[in-house]
């Protein structure tokens, strides 16, 4: 724990709110749709989450050095001792290619450490198993060879349990923590909450094959494009290949189904609780555009080309708006946005 001269201070709170800006623009949307008692502590864990996501994506270090510095962060969130060793060590190291704000989060650490520990004991439970586990989850793939794709579909079930999967899991219990009455559906928002962060991963990963693709990973299962006939080894932007746009197609409807699990997660919390809803509508909304894009334009040969548009975004906005409260009107929705991603299986 933290002592007393270790409070954060105005200066932390003013950075968390900054730094959130330039790190992400999504969750910079997103977060301050929440409550006050609720937005504060998922902005922290969303910078303690990118926090181990730029040791992980660190292109010039090795990865013995990455499993150093993930296991030091991890006790850092723990325990919120040596944050400032943690940052000065670090920072220095990070490759030319990681963002100026990314490498600014590092090095400002201690102070989104010291905001960390002045949450009460479950928040802080939730963040430390979250990191913990996502650090853990992540080393461990850096150790395989992901040029070219995972082997099975539960090889990519597993990553993402463990990139979004676990930040699901951390998400509903400072959820229950905020609202008795949301702890009551506590065990279903639960396995829900791990389809979710699937849902919206999986997503991410469909947008960004080619980005990936150039930094030699691939997240892809093999075992899915064998089902149709093609291997990923022959993957190539822009392919009119029939059998990989069938095998795409196959993983957008499997995503879709998360995202589905994602809608019966939403409709579980209170629909007086506005401001959580939107915080998942808005998440989903974009996640279902985004999929409906990839299944139209299958032989994309960037992530910008199906990425949605601001008047997308802002459609999503007016419409979660519109039915937060509203399930009937949300299901109809979701039902009439995703259709088309639920005919692509054999």
């Amino acid at each position: 724990m933290l002592d007393k001269t270790d409070l954060p201070t105005q200066k932390d709170e003013a950075f968390q709110t900054k730094i959130l800006d330039d790190v992400s623009r999504t969750f910079a949307l997103t977060i301050p749709q929440l409550p006050d008692g609720l937005s504060r502590v998922v902005g922290n864990a969303y910078l303690l989450c990118r926090i181990a996501d730029t040791i992980e994506d660190d292109k010039d270090m090795v990865f013995t050095r990455k499993r150093e510095f993930s296991d030091m962060f991890i006790q850092v969130v723990a325990n919120g001792h040596s944050a400032e060793a943690f940052a000065k060590t670090l920072a220095p190291l990070l490759s030319d290619s990681t963002p100026a704000q990314e490498k600014y989060l590092i090095e400002e650490t201690p102070a989104v450490i010291r905001i960390t520990h002045s949450f009460n004991d479950r928040q802080r439970a939730a963040l430390t198993r979250c990191i913990r586990i996502m650090a853990d989850g992540m080393s461990k793939f850096q150790e395989a060879d992901v040029k070219n794709g995972l082997e099975t579909q539960q090889d990519m079930d597993n990553y993402c349990y463990y990139v979004a999967g676990v930040v699901g899991e951390m998400l509903t219990d400072l959820f229950c923590d905020y609202s008795q009455t949301i702890n009551t559906h506590y065990d279903k928002l639960m396995t829900l909450a791990v389809s979710f962060g699937q849902g919206l991963q999986m997503t991410n990963i469909l947008k960004d094959i080619w980005d990936d693709q150039d930094r030699h990973m691939c997240w892809l299962p093999n075992e899915v494009f064998k089902q149709y006939g093609t291997d990923l080894r022959e993957l190539t932007p822009g392919t009119s290949d029939a059998a990989v746009q069938q095998a795409l197609g196959h993983l957008v409807s499997v995503a879709q189904h998360h995202l589905g699990n994602a809608l019966e997660y939403t409709l579980l919390i209170p629909p007086e609780e506005k401001g959580i809803r939107r915080f998942c509508l808005w998440a989903l909304g974009m996640a279902v555009l985004t999929l409906r894009n990839i299944n139209q334009h299958r032989n994309f040969a960037s992530g910008q080309e199906v990425k949605i548009s601001r008047a997308n975004v802002k459609t999503v906005i007016a419409l979660s708006n519109l039915f937060t409260s509203n399930d009937y009107m949300l299901k109809k929705l979701f039902n009439y946005y995703s259709k088309p991603l639920t005919q692509n299986f054999n």
